[in-house]
């Protein structure tokens, strides 16, 4: 059978056709009737499935590589994607190469375009992910929540093995979720069912108190992992991500004891955390300067993103390029503050129109005043992201910072080599 689909621009242009409007319902339904019609491919999985604010990514790659060094099969299913669409169905740490991705998404999009159902983006790619790990037989499958978890597409899960994840909770997506924190955990905690094992850290008492409710209606068993033990052949990993490992480790154990696998030993867990994980704290080098790309959009990333890098480059000046997208105003002022007391110059930009047609950026100029009255020295504004990351390289610091929304960091990379390419 011929594909339909030749490359991944000709996929993106297809999905561009299911990003959700305002008047998209968020809502189980679709999904529902979508994984319905493909025989609940997700009930056929063993699943780790990972809900929280911050850290879920990094939680997510970091079980499917701990789980793939014991011999397992393992699919990870990750959002937002930050180069390209595969980073969101990989087996084994590598996203579906090209050729493959777009057989198999052109089979599955002929399977399920019948339906009289009108899926979101990101419904249509999860389904695809459990049709896809279905068909392939992977071990495991380790599922990051798109947003909340109650009524999120991966919540469709219903095994009593299922293990569920928490990462760190804290307010984002207020509008949606619910503007504090008890609200915004019993939406995370809804992915927690009957009979699952539940895995987080000790997290502040009004957190812990909806978790923990939300576990006994469900008969399922909270595991606490204690505080990340020092550990000098782990070093290296930033602090969050030390944090975020030590959440996977403790997950991962118990699959492992439960499931009769090997264990882990002391180098494959160095070797496990060693992968790069696309923009957390990501490190490229410019020629003699050291470029972090991370998708820090809210107070409680950007605080763990500047004390980890306090640590890990103390002393450091540092210039930081930032771009928000649009309508979350009520975070911005605490942001901000963050990033005036880690950086010795601010660029505030916005992002590549392809980008901002779907995520508008808020506007540069509001971002700037906001530093300013928050001790900024200085500020440029500068809104082509392109002119932005010239000024960032061109920058007196060596350490240089990208930051603010994901929707910016394919294109910081895809910029940043053009500029070194002109230059060499």
């Amino acid at each position: 059978m011929k594909s339909r689909f030749n490359n991944f621009a000709a996929v993106e242009q297809y999905l561009s056709q299911y990003w959700p409007t305002a008047k998209t319902a968020y809502s189980l339904s679709r999904m529902t009737r979508l994984t319905d019609y493909l025989g609940n491919p997700q009930n056929k999985l063993r699943i780790i499935h990972i809900a929280g604010t911050s850290g879920k990514t990094s939680t997510a790659y970091y079980c499917a590589s701990l789980l793939g060094l014991t011999g397992q099969k393992v699919g990870l299913t990750v959002s937002p994607h930050i180069s390209c669409v595969n980073e969101r169905v990989q087996i084994n740490l590598e996203p579906l190469p090209e050729k493959k991705f777009c057989r198999e998404f052109s089979i599955f999009t002929d399977l399920v375009k019948e339906i009289d159902i009108l899926p979101t983006y990101f419904e249509l790619m999860m389904a695809f992910a459990f049709w896809f790990y279905d068909k392939e037989r992977v071990d495991y499958a380790v599922v990051e929540v798109g947003l909340g978890g109650l009524l999120d597409a991966t919540n469709v899960i219903d095994r009593a093995d299922k293990v569920c994840v928490i990462t760190d909770i804290g307010l984002d997506h207020v509008t949606i979720l619910g503007k504090t924190l008890p609200k915004i955990t019993a939406q995370k905690a809804g992915i927690i069912q009957q009979h699952n094992d539940v895995f987080c850290h000790q997290l502040e008492p009004a957190v812990m108190a909806v978790i923990q409710k939300v576990c006994l209606k469900n008969q399922a068993q909270l595991h606490i992992a204690g505080s990340p033990v020092t550990d000098k052949g782990l070093a290296f990993l930033p602090l969050f991500q030390q944090r975020n490992f030590n959440l996977a480790k403790n997950a991962i154990n118990y699959i492992l004891n439960r499931d009769n696998l090997p264990a882990i030993n002391q180098s494959q867990l160095i070797q496990a955390a060693q992968i790069k994980i696309p923009g957390r704290m990501e490190l490229l080098r410019y020629r003699q300067k050291t470029v972090i790309l991370d998708g820090a959009h809210n107070y409680q990333k950007l605080h763990e993103l500047a004390r980890s890098i306090k640590h890990q480059f103390p002393g450091q000046r540092i210039a930081v390029l930032i771009a928000f997208s649009g309508g979350r105003d009520y975070r911005y002022k605490n942001n901000v503050k963050e990033i005036v007391n880690l950086a010795d110059t601010i660029i505030i930009s916005s992002m590549q129109q392809n980008i901002s047609s779907v995520h508008p950026a808020q506007d540069p100029q509001n971002i700037a005043k906001l530093c300013q009255a928050a001790g900024a020295q200085k500020v440029i504004v500068t809104k082509n992201l392109k002119q932005a990351i010239e000024q960032l390289v061109g920058s007196d610091e060596n350490l240089l910072l990208i930051t603010g929304s994901f929707y910016i960091l394919s294109d910081s990379r895809l910029l940043l080599n053009k500029i070194s390419a002109k230059h060499s």
